[in-house]
């Protein structure tokens, strides 16, 4: 398999996997009525809709707003087809892969649903105190994941050993 394919392999398995789980969670599992589910000690599902940008930031429910993230979002992804398409590494290929499949299915979210669905909370209990992460999705997941390869590839690939 050529590093494209992988890539593209890559993006669609990412998105169907996303686009699955939260049409499962919202449907099928009926997140919103069962409210916060614990499934371990440290990770509970627990639905968020986020109208902002990663980590919850600028959160802003105007349609403008929305659709200014939707064009940011597009462009995005356009770019990193083209840098996919002109990858030779296959770690770097199937990384834009996963950024641009968790980029797309969280995309999708937001012309559907206006926001991002997000479900998985991870949280530690120290002293009597609860810290929280963040709550994310499984696009998510693939977008650090994505990010995480690119710079392995970046630093430590054969590309990045051979260089002067």
């Amino acid at each position: 398999m050529t590093p494209l394919r992988a890539g593209i392999l890559a993006a669609l398995v990412t998105l169907v996997a996303d686009q699955a789980s939260k049409l499962w969670l919202l449907n099928g599992f009926d997140l919103a009525r069962r409210g916060v589910v614990k499934v371990t000690p440290f990770f509970d599902l627990v639905l968020a809709w986020n109208i902002g940008i990663s980590f919850g930031w600028l959160q802003n429910d105007s349609q403008a707003a929305q659709l200014a993230l939707m064009a940011v979002k597009a462009v995005a992804v356009v770019a990193l087809v083209i840098w996919m398409a002109r990858s030779h590494t296959r770690l770097a290929t199937v990384a834009l892969g996963l950024i641009i499949g968790g980029a797309i299915g969280n995309g999708i979210d937001r012309l559907a649903y206006g926001a991002v669905v997000d479900f998985a909370l991870l949280h530690i209990e120290i002293g009597g105190n609860t810290y929280n992460w963040y709550v994310f999705n499984l696009a998510d997941v693939a977008i650090v994941a994505g990010v995480a390869g690119l710079l392995y590839d970046s630093f430590l690939g054969v590309p990045a050993a051979k260089a002067p």
